[in-house]
């Protein structure tokens, strides 16, 4: 087995375009060597680093916050076990919550599928005269309660 990718074997092995790769790169979230003709050399367990980043990208990780996690990661060894329980715990009450929300909006939601809203006195999303604008911005009913200012 090969012990370094081109950015077109990275691209091609774990479906981010080449493009995506350099800018993840440009920001510290996955490293590559260079050859003597300064081409990019990718080592395979960058692959395992960005499939973590794409799937913390689509439970909603921003990138600010993948890099962060990765920085604890070590540099000269593949990630162990422990590495990724100890950032995996770090993320699980937030990942908690996303999971809470997002099963209250589908419960919630349900009955508004085709309702049209004729009938608020059932809405769960209805707020008359606006009253939930005093705890903060945002969907209220849906949110979980602004921390304090």
């Amino acid at each position: 087995m090969q012990e370094s990718m081109t950015i077109g074997e990275l691209a091609a092995r774990s479906g981010v375009a080449a493009s995506a790769l350099r800018y993840y790169e440009r920001l510290g979230l996955i490293r590559a060597g260079r050859t003597s003709g300064n081409q990019r050399r990718y080592e395979r367990a960058e692959l395992r680093r960005v499939a973590f980043i794409r799937v913390a990208q689509q439970v909603g990780v921003s990138l600010e916050e993948i890099r962060a996690a990765l920085d604890g990661l070590p540099d000269s060894r593949t990630p162990s076990a422990k590495d990724w329980e100890r950032l995996s715990a770090a993320w699980r009450s937030r990942l908690d919550e996303r999971i809470r929300l997002l099963t209250k909006l589908r419960d919630d939601l349900d009955g508004c599928i085709g309702c049209g809203c004729l009938s608020l006195q059932r809405c769960k999303l209805y707020n008359p005269g606006d009253v939930l604008g005093a705890q903060g911005p945002g969907a209220r009913l849906m949110l979980p309660p602004a921390p304090p200012a």
